[in-house]
């Protein structure tokens, strides 16, 4: 399965001018830890960077930066890693473990936004799985003991 399967399509987008204040007000507004920084090209949305709550505590707040001057463009400090939405769960993990990255921006084949998949959102899939592996050696234990008695 694709991670575009899984991803949250309704993604939280600003540009570049959007002020911290206002990406605040979205991610509120939203309930989300993140807002995708876009540049409208041709009509499609291309993710040129993410920037998250903790970013703007850390360099917006804690800086003592008045956050209604701050542009998102301004706290773009690393490139976007963005993953394709054909790829799978294992090189999703794989790209955000060697980034550094906890969110990534899905883009189809054109380069333009599809979604947006998090740590979370792998962990939840995996979640039910992972238990029901888990669950296994206790049910296998069990069948034995009851098949040989």
């Amino acid at each position: 399965m694709s991670i575009s399967e899984f991803c949250v399509h309704n993604v939280v987008c600003a540009s570049r001018d959007t002020t911290a204040v206002e990406a605040a007000t979205l991610m509120r507004h939203h309930h989300v830890g993140d807002v995708v920084v876009v540049d409208e090209v041709g009509g499609k949305r291309k993710p040129v960077g993410i920037v998250t709550d903790r970013d703007l505590v850390v360099e917006v707040m804690a800086g003592a930066v008045d956050a209604r001057s701050v542009k998102l463009g301004e706290l773009l400090l690393r490139p976007t890693v963005t993953i394709a939405e054909s790829a799978s769960y294992a090189e999703t993990v794989r790209l955000m473990a060697v980034n550094g990255v906890r969110r990534m921006p899905v883009v189809g084949a054109d380069g333009t936004l599809v979604g947006i998949i998090s740590a979370d959102d792998i962990l939840r899939q995996l979640s039910s799985p992972l238990a029901a592996l888990s669950d296994l050696v206790g049910r296998g234990r069990a069948f034995e003991a009851q098949t040989r008695r």
